[in-house]
């Protein structure tokens, strides 16, 4: 009766190698080294939660102090009452201490664990330290435990789980084994909850068990959890768990909903896409599970416009299959992407707006205006195309010229449908646009505009290129400035790559070449100067003030050692 009252995830959790699911390379390499005695100092486990990592650090514990090595795949059948299996397993055996670093975190705590290291096992044939959570350790709490993680005693052994490796020093990974516990593939774990519901007897279908699996996202403790609140739900009441109750247990639309908005939002039909999304939001939907799925979707019809009509997906249905072939038909890659975009986006204000409900209506509406936004390089050619002449071909085209009519505008990027443009056209077409067409084209592009010194000192400055502008403003002095060259003079003290540096910024900034030339010329003096001699004009000035004079009267030993002009 104990057993019974447990929840799913601790009453199924593996207690042996042949129990756990999805890590078949990492069991079988454990287990080669267990059987050759090549034993390593220390493991590394990382994955998501709930793939089984403390769970496989005590299998590993019980495998290397286990008095039956020939029986690994079956630890608790096989093991006497002398064996120390059972004590690991209930998480009380004296020579294997689990430690949660999450709340033991100081160096404090890793010399208390280093200082019981030095014992001997008081049975077993290995002391084993599990630390769960080692990411949350301290700086210093690493750099003590490094030493004695490197070279061990012989009778020791240390098993690290932990969900951010990257937080882990490169010190501490060097020293230890690493195994990455991957996410639990969809049809195994299909599998795996139809076990399990038949050992509880469950009445589920397939359907649900297939949207737990999916909902999980790869964590068997997660699955276990829903697979665990859906029987406690519906069982007991005598009810069959199906696909509707699991999604409205979990505030999760109908994925043909989903598409059927997502058509809406394709076509742009305002009022039906809105009143769609009110009515999944009243079936108690959350917004944020519902743009996930809307990405789902997407996905879906992307690979679907690449790869034809999706098959053999267990996660798609025949009728969503021919609903997403059909929408992949009458949308295009830019297109898809910008939706992809502004839903990523739609899900991050979601955490900045408390009315969930406003935000996930606003993105449905920028959503639907969305198809007729021109893209960039859409707008770059209606730019381009809009310089005209002031001529055109007659209805009738003929080839004599005499037959164009003035006063009729013309596109001169487009060709008569029955003449092929020239080198020589193409050539004059360049020649003849306008300036502002290309400041515009430059804009778009998001090119600076740089026509004076003052202008690029303070895109250096905008820029941060610290550097640059230092040289400019005190080692630089300018003879001459035009767009596309720069004369200058400079000092002793003006950096060795200042006009190489200075030229690839330019191209850079501008998307023109620029020439720097240095001249003999002594130039005008430089920013810094003009700036001191502006200061040192409003000392004066200040000196000779009125208010200076009355301040000395009152305090005779004050002196004015700093003037700011206020803007």
């Amino acid at each position: 009766m104990e057993n019974n009252r447990k929840g799913l995830s601790l009453k199924y959790r593996p207690q042996s190698f042949d129990e756990v699911i999805g890590q078949d390379v990492m069991v079988q390499i454990i287990k080669n080294a267990i059987k050759m005695d090549r034993i390593p100092n220390a493991y590394l486990l990382t994955g998501i939660r709930g793939v089984g990592k403390t769970t496989t650090a005590r299998i590993i514990a019980k495998a290397i102090n286990c008095k039956n090595l020939e029986n690994l795949e079956n630890l608790e059948k096989k093991c006497d009452g002398f064996c120390h299996c059972e004590a690991i397993t209930n998480s009380n055996h004296i020579d294997v201490l689990e430690m949660d670093a999450a709340s033991k975190t100081g160096i404090d705590d890793i010399r208390e664990l280093i200082d019981s290291a030095k014992y001997y096992p008081t049975s077993a044939k290995y002391k084993v330290f599990i630390i769960d959570e080692v990411h949350m350790l301290s700086k210093q709490a690493f750099n003590g435990l490094l030493k004695t993680l490197e070279e061990p005693p012989p009778h020791l052994k240390f098993i690290l789980a932990t969900t951010e490796v990257k937080k882990i020093p490169l010190t501490i990974i060097s020293r230890c084994q690493r195994f990455d516990l991957r996410r639990i593939k969809l049809e195994e774990m299909l599998s795996f909850l139809k076990r399990i519901s038949e050992k509880e007897k469950a009445k589920i279908n397939d359907k649900a068990l297939m949207l737990i699996a999916k909902a999980s996202e790869g964590s068997v403790r997660d699955a276990l959890s829903i697979l665990d609140q859906a029987i406690s739900t519906f069982n007991v009441l005598g009810e069959e768990i199906t696909e509707v109750s699991v999604r409205t247990m979990l505030g999760i639309a109908d994925r043909s909903r989903i598409i059927d908005l997502v058509r809406l939002i394709i076509d742009g039909k305002k009022e039906q896409a809105l009143e769609e999304s009110q009515e999944i939001f009243d079936l108690g939907a959350d917004p944020k599970l519902v743009l996930q799925d809307m990405l789902e979707v997407i996905y879906l019809i992307s690979r679907s416009k690449s790869f034809g009509k999706i098959e053999n997906d267990l996660t798609v249905s025949e009728s969503e299959s021919d609903l997403i072939f059909s929408l992949s038909k009458d949308i295009d890659f830019s297109y898809i992407s910008m939706i992809w975009q502004f839903i990523l986006k739609g899900i991050e204000e979601l955490s900045f707006v408390p009315n969930y409900f406003l935000s996930f209506q606003m993105l449905i509406m920028r959503l639907i205006h969305l198809k007729d936004l021109p893209s960039p390089e859409q707008l770059i050619d209606d730019v381009l195309s809009s310089d005209t002449v002031g001529i055109s071909e007659s209805n009738e085209q003929k080839d004599d010229f005499n037959e164009i009519k003035p006063g009729t505008i013309i596109n001169k990027q487009t060709s008569a449908k029955t003449q092929i443009k020239s080198v020589t056209q193409e050539k004059t077409e360049e020649i003849d646009r306008t300036p502002k067409i290309l400041e515009k084209k430059k804009e778009l592009e998001n090119f600076e505009i740089i026509n004076s010194f003052e202008k690029l000192v303070e895109i250096t400055n905008h820029k941060k290129e610290i550097e640059l502008k230092f040289d400019l403003e005190r080692n630089v002095r300018v003879v001459k400035f035009e767009k596309g060259k720069i004369d200058i003079s400079f000092n002793e003290k003006l950096s060795k790559n200042f006009v190489r540096s200075l030229t690839e910024k330019l191209k850079l900034w501008t998307g023109e070449r620029w020439i720097i030339s240095l001249s003999k010329e002594t130039g005008k003096s430089t920013i810094f100067e003009n700036k001191e001699i502006y200061k040192k004009k409003l000392l004066h000035e200040a000196l000779e003030s009125e208010v200076y004079k009355k301040i000395k009267e009152n305090f005779p030993d004050a002196e004015l050692s700093d003037v700011e002009e206020v803007k």
